[in-house]
């Protein structure tokens, strides 16, 4: 139907006849000549409806609105002196109407699809309309690119393109499943997978010795900017490995596929241990375009005359006091703004929020009344201070003040304005530990299938580290993987240690313990988020902008209305009967 995209058109074209077709991106009427830009997947080009060329073409053009699908016969041409337009790849020339289709029509558009500040919920139930946009197109333009490239890596490091299902078992992974009914077994449900974790491991088992996928995964879990309840993750695993050989084949994917977007990456990159992350940053993703770490000032405080530090400095292995310097902080904000970042700290579960004011005389502020000179001194000292600076405290609970200490530390750069936009600081966190608990419980801090460093000390389980690895771009956690459990006995004492019985082991990852005792090699990988990489690689804060059709924080399909309701008949196929909730009666 078209002999030319629109920005094929150039003036290598002129005194041509050419056909494109596309959408009205606007129609402007000059006293009896009408112009309209004409927008297809590849830009734009201006028609010209003049009279003295075609006047059918013109009649036909003044009948024609924004967003109509027009299908245009004309001759290119040079646009007129002092009329080229430098912000168009097209704009030297234009095509001069000899034949106009209108191929269909369009309603007023609900929003104007370049227009970034329309409400979401008014662009997702249109999303199609907003994927109109330049913006969006250039996305997923991108998001092809990135695909392509990491199947030909792969493909060339000789990985095997693996397809695992779909409909699978529930397994406890961390997040909830999505669980799917099953209507040839009345009562007993598939769910969806979290991961291909378990399968590309029995692939190893298989002998397949590498495998990929870019996999569809599902997790019932509450959503954020970075997350959506179906996503897409590149999913690696590989044979006769170690943490290093894994590494090396994340580090050539990413180095591959973001050389191939335009961006410039090292080859290799930044390795740092999860405890060194947490103490410095407060966080086992910190973002590391700019610096500002977190100094422990615990010994200090211990000789502080304040009850409450000098108690909370008596639990060193459980509690923490950290310092947060912010460079020139004195002169950036009022005391009134200082005080106040104690509510932001609150809303994280601090207690209080103190800091010292860096003066030529010395440390000020309402602390400095508990400390020694020699103390202030030594203050000062560790925390690398200078005049206009202002030096923040945290104390309290170990995993409390990581966390809020670590958000505080991006809130400050934020409200500085000091992390470089363009900047990409890739990391390496490792050493992971084994385990966390909570509340009595024991849980895989990754999964319960990650090789343990070793199981020689089980009398602090926070304290056995693991061989997992995650990959952190800019303070987003961008994947992560681990050398997996190979030998039954390993996997089934891990199980033991997370309180999971031998019975529920059997019935949950019978299949798992069942492959291990085969002869399963030593193996590891890696998935990463394909949804996260292009967002970054894109410049965008939300990953729904990389997704073709995304669901709202309710997970919710705005577009299709789902999920919905269904008709009793198949609700009776599955059998399945609906209790009536409170809000029903």
């Amino acid at each position: 139907m078209r002999t030319h995209y629109c920005t094929d058109v150039t003036e290598a074209k002129i005194g041509e006849t050419v056909t494109v077709a596309g959408w009205v991106n606007s129609r402007r009427d000059h006293g009896g000549i009408i112009f309209i830009d004409l927008r297809d997947k590849s830009g734009l080009v201006q028609l010209v409806a003049d009279p003295s060329d075609s006047k059918d073409a013109l009649a036909i053009a003044e009948t024609v609105r924004d967003e109509y699908v027009l299908i245009a016969t004309g001759v290119v041409r040079a646009r007129g002196e002092g009329l080229e337009n430098p912000n168009l790849k097209t704009g030297k020339i234009e095509i001069v109407l000899k034949d106009l289709v209108i191929e269909n029509k369009s309603k007023p558009m609900p929003f104007d699809i370049n227009d970034e500040k329309v409400n979401d919920e008014i662009k997702l139930r249109n999303r199609f309309l907003e994927l109109r946009s330049n913006k969006s197109f250039n996305i997923f333009q991108l998001r092809s690119k990135a695909a392509i490239q990491v199947r030909n890596t792969l493909d060339e490091l000789g990985f095997l393109d693996v397809e695992t299902p779909i409909l699978t078992k529930s397994t406890p992974e961390g997040a909830r499943d999505y669980l799917v009914p099953s209507r040839v077994h009345p009562g007993e449900f598939y769910a969806l997978p979290q991961s291909p974790q378990l399968f590309k491991q029995l692939l190893m088992v298989a002998g397949f010795d590498r495998y990929f996928q870019i996999a569809k995964c599902f997790r019932d879990e509450d959503l954020r900017a970075d997350r959506q309840p179906e996503f897409t993750q590149i999913d690696v695993e590989m044979s006769f490995c170690t943490q290093d050989d894994v590494i090396a084949v994340a580090e050539r994917l990413i180095y591959d596929v973001f050389t191939k977007c335009g961006k410039t990456v090292p080859k290799t990159f930044r390795r740092m241990k999860y405890s060194e992350a947490m103490e410095k940053y407060g966080s086992d993703k910190p973002d590391l375009r700019f610096d500002m770490p977190l100094v422990d000032v615990i010994d200090i405080f211990a000789n502080s005359t304040n009850e409450i530090f000098a108690d909370i400095a008596k639990d060193k292995k459980n509690n923490r006091i950290k310092a947060l310097k912010c460079k020139n902080g004195d002169n950036i904000f009022s005391k009134r703004q200082m005080k106040g970042f104690e509510d932001y700290v609150r809303k994280f579960g601090a207690k209080g929020l103190g800091y010292f004011q860096m003066k030529e005389d010395g440390l000020k502020g309402p602390l400095t009344k508990f400390f020694s000179d020699a103390d202030l001194e030594e203050i000062v000292k560790v925390t690398e201070l200078e005049v206009g600076d202002v030096v923040f405290f945290g104390a309290g609970a170990k995993k409390v003040v990581w966390d809020y200490m670590g958000r505080f530390r991006l809130f400050l750069a934020e409200e500085m304005n000091i992390i470089p936009a363009d900047a990409l600081e890739f990391l390496w966190v490792v050493d992971f530990p084994m385990f966390e608990v909570e509340d009595g419980r024991t849980k895989a801090l990754h999964h319960p299938f990650t090789m343990p460093k070793s199981l020689d000390n089980i009398d602090d389980l926070e304290e056995i580290e693991s061989i997992a690895y995650d990959i952190v771009l800019n303070g987003t956690e961008l994947g992560g993987g681990s050398i997996r459990i190979h030998k039954e006995e390993i996997q089934s004492k891990v199980f033991e240690l997370m309180g999971i019985s031998q019975e529920e082991a059997r019935e949950k990852f019978g299949f798992l313990l069942d492959a291990l005792q085969y002869g399963a090699p030593s193996h590891g990988g890696f998935a990463m988020g394909l949804d996260r990489m292009i967002m970054l690689l894109a410049g965008t804060d939300s990953i729904r902008d990389v997704i073709a059709f995304p669901k709202t924080q309710k997970a919710q399909c705005l577009l299709t209305q789902a999920p919905s309701s269904v008709d009793e008949e198949q609700l009776k196929e599955l059998s399945i009967r609906l209790r009536k909730t409170v809000s029903d009666i």
